[in-house]
C-alpha cells in the first residue's frame, strides 16, 4: 500500500492527490488500521500499523496531517504509545513520535490540531460541572475504547471542518464516552498540572513515558521529540505544554531525584573535573573507567539530566521557557539544593556549594541563569544595609561563607561567585556592588577653593592620613617616588564637559601609585624572569575586552553620575560582598596561599568591568574618601603599613622572600620549612595583586581614551 501511495505521488505533480490516496483519505483506511493495531490482532499488527504510520508521514510529501482522516487516527495512535514502558513496540512508537514531530516542526500550525482543548473551552463559559456530572455518569456505561476523549473535547481548536463531518462519527463518539476521573479533575481545576497527567496534549504526554524508558536510545529520543515540541512558537501550544502536562514536574522531579542519589560526599574536584557533560551522549561504562570515583555514575546522571534542562529552556518558546525555569527554581532550586546549602554540617556544604559552583559555570539558558541568579542573591536591587544584610537568607549565608572558618569551603564559594560574575546577566553586578556605588556616597564631597589649595600645598588634605609618618612611604627608592604633591592632589571630577587635560599623566600616577604600594624591600619578581607587570598588561587587555563584549547591552554609563545629582548625606555601606571581600583582603599576611589567590581573583575580576563608579571605588587612589569609608586601596594600604612593621622583625627577610617565590614558580625544590611562610606567601600575592590592579587600571584607561 505505502509502495503504490508512494510511486503514485513520484508520478503526478507536487501538490496534487492521486486516486489512490483520495480512497485512503475518505474510506478512514487509517481509523481501521488503528483499530487493528490497538487491538493487536493478529498478534504483531500495533508494530506493522506504528511502522506504516511512520513511513506514510515521512516519504509522503504532501501535507497530510491537516487531513481530518488523517489526524485524528494519528492522535489516537499517539495516546498508545508509551503506556506500557519496555514492550516490543517501544522502537516503532518513539520513530512514530518523532516523526510527527519532526512534521509538526516543519510546520508549526500543525500542533493546533493536537492541543484537544475543547472540554476547557466549555469549561471556561460556566458547563463545566455539568459536563462533568454527564461524564462521570457516562463511565457507567459500557465503552469499548477505554481512555479516549469524547468527540467535543478531541476537535482540535483549529478544525472548524471538522464540523462537517460529525454526523458520520455518532457511533464513534458513543465508543469514545468514556473518561478517566483525573482527565475530568483537570479539566477543571486550574491547578489541574499537579493533579495529575492530562490528556490535552497527548504528544507531549507519551513522550515524557518514553523518557522513562529502560532502553537508554528510547528515552534520549523522546527527549529529543520533546525538544523539537516545546521549540514551536505557537503560543497556545506553549501554554499547554506547561500548563496541562506534567513536563515542568517530570523536568524537576528527575532533577531533584538525581540529586537526592549523589552520595552526602563528594571531593568537590571530582565534582568540577568531572567530564564535559552532553545529556544526548550519557553512554558512560564504571569497568572502562580508569579515574572512577565512588558517586561518578549518580553525578554524571545529574549532571548530564540538568543539562537536558538547560537545553530544552534554551530551545524553548519563550512562554514555555520562563514557566520551566520557574519550576527548576521552585521545586528544585529552593525545595531541594537550598536546605543543603543552609546546613550547618561543613562536608554537606562543601559538596552542595561545589554542585551549585559546577550548575553556576554549566548553565548556558538565560532565562535559567536568571531564574539561577535570583535563587543565589534574590531579586532585591536597593541599596544594602547593615541592618537587611540577611533579607534573602542564601545569599547572606554564601557570602558569610566566603570568611568560613573551613578554608576549602571558603574557598569553593569564592569560586562560585567568581564563575558567577563572569556569567552574562546584569543583576548579578548590580545586587552584589553596584546598588551601593549607585550614589557615590564614598565620596567626601566639598567644591574645591582656593583655601583648599593652599591646604594642598602645605601637604595636608582634611581628614586625610599623615602619609608622612606612614611607614608605607619610607625607603621607597627614588626611582618610583612621587612627590607629596602628587600622591595628595586629588583628582578633578570627570564629566563629559570637563576632561582631564592630562590623561597620561593622570593614569600614570594611576598605575604607579599600585606599583609603589609594596615597598622595594618587600618585593621579589624583579629577581624572576617572566613575572613582570607586562604579563599582566596582555592579560588585563584580553579579559577587559571579554567583559566589554558581556556589558555591551546593559547601556551602562561611560563617566561617573554627577555628584550634585548624588545623594552623599546618606551613610555609605559598601555591601555585605565587598564588606566581606575587604576583610579577607585585609588579612591576607595571615591566610594560607589558596585563599589569598582566590580573594584576589574574585576582586581583580570586579575591578575588570566597565562601570565608571566601579573603577573610581576600586581602582581611583586619588578618590577623596568621606569619613569611615575605605576603598580597596585603603584596604591595601593598611596592609602594607602592617607588613613594613612586621618586616623590621623578620632576619633576612629577602633572601627568604625570593626563595619562598622559587619555590611557589617551581624554580627551586622543596626544602626545609621556612619560618614565617604563611606572611611571606602573602606578600608575594599582595606584590602580584598590585601590579595586576596597576595593569587594570592602565588597560581601562586605553579603552576609554580611544575611539
Amino acid at each position: 500500500m505505502l509502495d503504490i501511495l508512494v510511486q503514485e505521488e513520484n508520478e503526478r505533480e507536487s501538490g496534487e492527490t492521486g486516486p489512490c490516496m483520495e480512497y485512503l483519505l475518505h474510506h478512514k483506511i487509517l481509523e481501521a488500521l488503528y483499530t487493528l493495531g490497538k487491538a493487536d490482532c493478529p498478534p504483531g499488527m500495533k508494530q506493522q500499523v506504528l511502522a506504516f504510520y511512520t513511513k506514510l508521514l515521512g516519504r509522503i510529501r504532501q501535507p497530510l496531517l491537516p487531513h481530518i482522516n488523517v489526524h485524528r487516527p494519528v492522535q489516537k495512535l499517539i495516546r498508545l504509545c508509551g503506556e506500557v514502558l519496555a514492550t516490543p513496540t517501544e522502537n516503532e512508537e518513539i520513530q512514530f513520535l518523532c516523526i510527527v514531530c519532526a512534521k509538526l516542526k516543519q510546520d508549526p500550525y500543525l500542533v493546533n490540531f493536537f492541543l484537544e482543548n475543547k472540554l476547557k473551552g466549555m469549561a471556561s463559559k460556566g458547563s463545566a460541572d455539568v459536563i462533568t456530572e454527564d461524564m462521570i455518569r457516562g463511565q457507567d456505561s459500557p465503552a469499548t475504547d477505554m481512555g479516549q476523549p469524547i468527540q467535543s473535547e478531541e476537535m482540535p481548536i483549529a478544525a472548524g471542518a471538522e464540523q462537517m463531518e460529525k454526523e458520520d462519527d455518532l457511533p464513534q463518539q458513543a465508543d469514545e464516552l468514556s473518561f478517566s476521573l483525573d482527565e475530568l479533575n483537570v479539566a477543571s481545576s486550574p491547578e489541574s498540572s499537579t493533579v495529575g497527567p492530562n490528556q490535552d496534549y497527548n504528544l507531549v504526554n507519551s513522550l515524557l513515558n518514553l523518557t522513562k524508558s529502560p532502553d537508554g536510545r528510547i528515552a534520549v529520543k523522546a527527549c529529543e521529540g520533546l525538544m523539537l515540541l516545546v521549540s514551536l512558537p505557537e503560543p497556545a501550544a506553549a501554554k499547554c505544554l506547561t500548563q496541562s502536562t506534567c513536563l515542568c514536574e517530570l523536568l524537576t522531579d528527575r532533577l531533584a531525584t538525581l540529586y537526592k542519589a549523589l552520595p552526602q560526599s563528594l571531593d568537590p574536584l571530582d565534582i568540577e573535573t568531572v567530564e564535559a557533560i552532553n545529556w544526548g551522549l550519557d553512554s558512560y561504562s564504571h569497568k572502562e573507567d580508569a579515574s572512577a570515583f565512588p558517586g561518578k555514575r549518580a553525578l554524571i546522571s545529574f549532571l548530564s539530566w540538568f543539562d537536558y534542562c538547560d537545553q530544552l529552556i534554551k530551545e524553548a518558546q519563550k512562554t514555555a521557557a520562563v514557566a520551566m525555569a520557574k519550576a527548576v527554581r521552585e521545586r528544585f532550586f529552593i525545595d531541594v539544593m537550598e536546605p543543603q546549602l543552609m546546613q550547618t554540617s561543613e562536608i554537606g556544604i562543601l559538596t552542595s556549594t561545589a554542585l551549585l559552583h559546577r550548575i553556576v559555570r554549566q548553565v548556558t539558558s538565560d532565562v535559567l541563569l536568571q531564574e539561577t541568579v535570583y535563587f543565589i542573591l534574590g531579586e532585591h536591587r536597593e541599596p544594602e544595609t547593615l541592618t537587611d544584610i540577611n533579607r534573602h537568607p542564601l545569599r547572606h549565608r554564601l557570602i558569610e561563607h566566603c570568611d568560613h572558618i573551613s578554608d576549602e569551603i571558603s574557598i569553593m564559594t569564592l569560586r562560585m561567585f567568581e564563575h558567577l560574575l563572569q556569567k552574562p546577566n546584569e543583576h548579578i553586578l548590580y545586587n552584589l556592588v553596584l546598588r551601593n556605588l549607585e550614589e557615590r556616597n564614598y565620596i567626601e564631597y566639598k567644591p574645591f577653593c582656593q583655601e583648599d589649595k593652599d591646604v594642598v600645598e602645605n601637604g595636608q588634605i582634611a581628614g586625610a592620613v599623615d602619609l608622612e609618618e606612614d611607614p608605607l612611604f619610607t625607603d621607597l627608592s627614588p626611582d618610583n617616588t612621587l612627590s607629596t604633591q602628587e600622591w595628595l592632589s586629588p583628582s578633578p571630577p570627570v564629566s563629559p564637559e570637563h576632561q582631564k587635560n592630562d590623561g597620561k599623566t593622570e593614569v600614570h600616577k594611576i598605575v604607579n601609585s599600585f606599583l609603589c604600594l609594596v615597598p622595594d624591600e618587600a618585593k621579589s619578581s624583579y629577581h624572576v624572569e617572566g613575572t613582570g607587570y607586562d604579563t599582566y598588561l596582555r592579560d588585563a587587555h584580553r579579559q577587559f575586552r571579554d567583559y566589554c563584549v558581556i556589558c555591551l547591552r546593559w547601556e551602562w554609563p561611560g563617566s561617573p553620575r554627577p555628584l550634585e545629582k548624588c545623594n552623599l548625606e546618606a551613610s555609605f555601606f559598601e555591601g555585605h560582598f565587598l564588606r566581606v571581600l575587604f576583610e579577607r583582603m585585609g588579612r591576607i599576611l595571615d591566610q594560607p596561599y589558596d585563599v589569598n589567590l582566590q580573594v584576589t581573583s574574585v576582586l581583580s575580576k570586579l575591578a575588570l568591568f566597565p562601570h565608571p563608579h566601579i573603577h573610581e571605588y576600586l581602582l581611583d587612589p586619588y578618590v577623596n574618601l568621606a569619613s569611615g569609608c575605605r576603598s580597596l586601596f585603603s584596604v591595601i594600604v593598611r596592609v602594607v603599613g602592617d607588613l613594613m612593621v612586621r618586616i623590621q622583625r623578620i632576619p633576612d627577610f629577602t633572601p627568604k622572600l625570593l626563595l619562598v617565590r622559587k619555590r611557589l614558580l617551581g624554580l627551586e625544590p622543596e626544602g626545609p620549612i621556612i619560618d614565617h611562610m604563611t606572611l611571606l606567601e602573602g606578600v608575594i600575592v599582595l606584590e602580584e595583586f598590585c601590579k595586576e590592579l596597576a595593569a587594570i587600571a592602565f588597560v581601562k584607561y586605553h579603552a576609554s581614551s580611544t575611539p
